[in-house]
């Protein structure tokens, strides 16, 4: 019997192990296929879970806003006695503590990321990396029981009257330092924020800059930049959007912390524009009113109401940045 041999060319051999038997029986697994439709269904799950959410928030709320319509919006007054809510005061606190929080906190993540990342040596910088990251992931009420017991004193009995002593007679700052020296307030609730939300930001900024390609940076140097030069025109342009989606994480993890901010802020449903006034927050109001809160009562619609007023809130903070940043490319003719 003889024997023929034959050449088999390796492309034939890919096909035919592509179209063999196990193709042709329908038997053949085909892992992208279900890997295309494991990833499709996960993207479209998160977005029935925040249509959920949506939902939920803006159907328990309309009680709320049918009873006193677009008044709710605009009114103060937080009386559950005789049945009379408005998110104003809650509003006005949240977008206040906010951005003292931001402002506070995101000057001081940008120069310790650009420190640790840039200027710092290796061991110095992994060390206190670390530390920056197990500050973002202490629980919110420790900061708030922090803030209690420190910073609250410290307000009432030093930096307060300090304040009013040097800008109590100032027109315009006057009125940003006025009140009892009780401690808690806006201020405080503002300065807890910033200490958590600034590990966040640092985290996200750090991961950012030593992405950057040396190249980049090095070219700068060699042009004859300074550091400031190469930070302002060489790594800020490069990590913009990123930049803009840290502090947007920020100002998310700022407008939704509750506990933290309940402890130091006063906790009290008026709208003063001292610093140092007692306020609200809706997070805040939210998680010390709703165990109070029956089932199907006005006051449970409010509270559902408040929260979809603070989804709306997080979402124009989103879309702010985006519109913010695409001006900042067509500026730079991108």
């Amino acid at each position: 019997m003889e024997t023929t041999s034959q050449t088999v060319s390796p492309a034939a051999r890919v096909i035919g192990d592509e179209h063999g038997p196990e193709a042709g029986d329908g038997r053949r697994f085909d892992t992208d296929v279900v890997f295309r439709w494991l990833v499709t269904a996960a993207g479209i799950g998160v977005l029935l879970l925040l249509g959920a959410i949506i939902l939920v928030m803006v159907v328990g709320g309309m009680k709320a806003m049918t009873a006193f319509g677009p008044a709710f919006l605009f009114t103060s007054v937080w009386n559950p006695v005789t049945q009379h809510f408005g998110a104003l005061a809650p509003v006005f606190g949240t977008i206040v503590t906010s951005l003292i929080g931001l402002i506070l906190a995101v000057p001081l993540a940008f120069g310790a990321s650009f420190w640790l990342t840039q200027m710092a040596p290796a061991r110095v910088s992994a060390g206190v990396g670390m530390a920056v990251q197990l500050l973002a992931a202490v629980p919110s009420i420790i900061f708030g029981m922090w803030g209690f017991f420190v910073i609250v004193p410290l307000m009432a009995h030093y930096v307060q009257p300090t304040a009013r002593h040097w800008f109590g007679h100032v027109p315009g700052l006057g009125a940003l330092v006025q009140g009892a020296p009780f401690g808690t307030g806006l201020l405080t609730g503002g300065l807890i924020l910033a200490v958590m939300v600034m590990p966040f930001i640092t985290a996200v900024m750090c991961d950012v800059f030593a992405s950057i390609p040396p190249v980049l940076k090095e070219s700068g140097f060699g042009l004859g930049a300074t550091r400031w030069e190469v930070m302002r025109n060489v790594i800020l342009p490069w990590s913009r959007s990123a930049v803009v989606g840290s502090v947007v994480l920020g100002m998310g993890r700022a407008m939704g912390e509750t506990m933290a901010v309940t402890f130091v802020i006063g906790n009290s449903n008026r709208i003063g524009w001292s610093l140092f006034a007692p306020g609200n927050t809706i997070a805040s109001l939210i998680a010390l009113e709703f165990p109070e809160s029956p089932a199907g009562s006005l006051k449970l619609s409010s509270l559902m109401a408040l929260g979809a007023i603070l989804m709306v809130l997080s979402f124009l903070a989103l879309a702010a940045s985006r519109i913010l940043l695409g001006m900042s490319k067509k500026g730079d003719g991108r």
